[in-house]
């Protein structure tokens, strides 16, 4: 009983921010949205767009693939050194991406269903 006397304010400082991040996490879980497509950009250049409803494999440039199954995309293989695109998970949310810097490459999650929440209210600036 003395010992959590003495640190009853260490237990809050630590119980505290470990809420707020829970509820933090849960909140963003609840509030992503589905992608509706998959844009392809090389250098900032959008070079291809696929909708993530329909399934399909794309083969660009040294036989690097990408491919689209049951609502994700994901690397399969490419011709980079270290390979990062390939063994990262399978995006389907909005915003997600993929990105391969030897190859210049950006695959993000766009559109689709609409979120929860549609806008940030801010204070004017």
């Amino acid at each position: 009983m003395k010992w959590m006397k003495q640190h009853q304010n260490d237990i809050f400082l630590i119980l505290i921010p470990l809420l707020l991040a829970g509820c933090l996490w849960g909140y963003l879980q609840l509030t992503r949205s589905r992608g509706g497509s998959v844009a392809v950009t090389v250098d900032g250049e959008e070079i291809a767009r696929f909708p993530l409803d329909s399934d399909r494999v794309w083969v660009w440039e040294g036989g690097n693939t990408l491919v689209i199954e049951h609502g994700t995309a994901r690397v399969t293989e490419a011709s980079c050194p270290d390979g990062i695109c390939v063994r990262h998970a399978p995006i389907r949310y909005a915003g997600e991406s993929i990105i391969c810097l030897p190859h210049r490459l950006e695959i993000t999650v766009v559109g689709g269903e609409t979120s929860q929440i549609d806008a940030v209210a801010g204070g004017a600036g």
